[in-house]
């Protein structure tokens, strides 16, 4: 896979389809690397006419680590940040946004669709508020605004997220196993095979936890984003699983009220799940009428 300089940091890429078609970039959530846009499915959005684009978010797969900036520690940054004190804060999602505006950049991309999930949906939203000239249309996939007073996640959820992952191969993939069997909403099967599968080339191609924590605390940092999103007026969907134990549906609804015009589809009994079968089929056929009709918009 080809890497690049992006907002003055490596960004690790690859893309997917002819370079002439309408661009797609693909943006992954908390702690994720681009092998999580699963292969399969990047492939099958080429060939529906789309130069499709996944990359790994800073400090994470084979993208710029951010070692300098030292052990991260949740609660202590989440207490400064509360007095207002962002110095345990190594980077904004500002930052993130940025990063895929470089990436563009430096594939000379003027503007594009840009479909984020999760965590990735929030620098989704942050790149069409911080550089709306270069998206084309907008997919937030089970993401929120960053209003606190919506409801958060359960204490044992974000426990599982938050447990330090063993550094030994097989306990690594059984410990993510367990998480994102903990995320999944009970009403699309559970893919075991492929989940593990993905967690032993994740291993092998990036064990970095630190990384992920710091992007968490970035998460922690951003600012309430509920009123700005008002200003985004290109055309925009909001997808969101009803069973959704991470980030709850009302994140989902709100985003979509908050965008003017937004189209929100709710998938019943949809968890936060890996970009892979269940729900995802749904999820791919709503976004490529959503892009269809940004394309004639």
């Amino acid at each position: 896979m080809p890497q690049t300089i992006a907002n003055g940091i490596a960004i690790e890429y690859e893309t997917f389809g002819n370079p002439k078609d309408q661009p797609l970039l693909l943006i992954i959530g908390l702690g994720g690397q681009l092998i999580f846009w699963d292969e399969p499915l990047c492939r099958d959005l080429a060939s529906r006419g789309y130069h499709v684009i996944r990359y790994d978010n800073r400090d994470v797969g084979l993208s710029a680590k951010f070692d300098q900036a030292g052990e991260p520690d949740v609660a202590k940054a989440l207490e400064k940040i509360l007095h207002g004190d962002k110095s345990a804060v190594a980077y904004t999602m500002e930052d993130m946004a940025d990063d895929a505006a470089g990436l563009l950049d430096a594939l000379s991309i003027k503007a594009a669709h840009v479909c984020g999930m999760s965590m990735g949906g929030m620098i989704a939203q942050t790149l069409a508020l911080l550089h709306p000239q270069r998206v084309l249309s907008l997919t937030s996939i089970y993401s929120t605004t960053g209003n606190p007073a919506l409801p958060q996640p359960k204490p044992d959820i974000l426990a599982a997220l938050m447990a330090p992952p063993p550094a030994e191969r097989s306990a690594y993939i059984e410990h993510m196993l367990g998480v994102f069997k903990t995320l999944a909403g009970g009403g699309y099967p559970f893919d075991e095979d492929w989940t593990r599968a993905m967690m032993g080339a994740a291993f092998d191609r990036s064990f970095y936890p630190q990384g992920e924590t710091r992007q968490l605390i970035a998460i922690l940092a951003q600012e309430n984003r509920k009123e700005k999103l008002a200003a985004i007026r290109i055309p925009a969907l909001v997808i969101h699983g009803t069973a959704d134990p991470l980030v709850p549906v009302e994140g989902g609804k709100e985003t979509a009220k908050a965008i003017p015009g937004a189209k929100l589809i709710l998938i019943e009994g949809m968890g936060h799940d890996l970009p892979h079968g269940g729900a995802w089929p749904q999820i791919v056929e709503a976004l490529l009428e959503h892009l269809r009709k940004a394309a004639r918009a």
